[in-house]
């Protein structure tokens, strides 16, 4: 956990905080080159109550390249359980 992530965590009550974490973990930035992806809670950013899905530009960690990498959220049966893999 960065900084950040830490402050928010630190000041919010404990289920808004945890709340914070599961919708972060949801959303994903997938490297357009090599298909990568990783959440922005991992990355160590926050994505709270977001909509949208952007494209930034960056450089992957798994390439090494400077590509766009396009912002998206994986929905989930369980919402306790964001991390939850789909069954297919």
């Amino acid at each position: 956990m960065n900084r950040i992530q830490k402050f928010f965590t630190s000041i919010l009550p404990a289920q808004s905080a945890k709340s914070m974490e599961a919708d972060s973990r949801q959303w994903f930035m997938k490297c357009m080159e090599c298909g990568f992806e990783e959440s922005y809670w991992d990355l160590g950013g926050i994505r709270w109550k977001a909509a949208g899905n952007s494209r930034n530009l960056r450089k992957c960690p798994n390439c090494g390249k400077r590509s766009w990498h396009q912002t998206y959220k994986k929905e989930t049966d369980d919402p306790e359980d964001p991390m939850q893999a789909p069954d297919s």
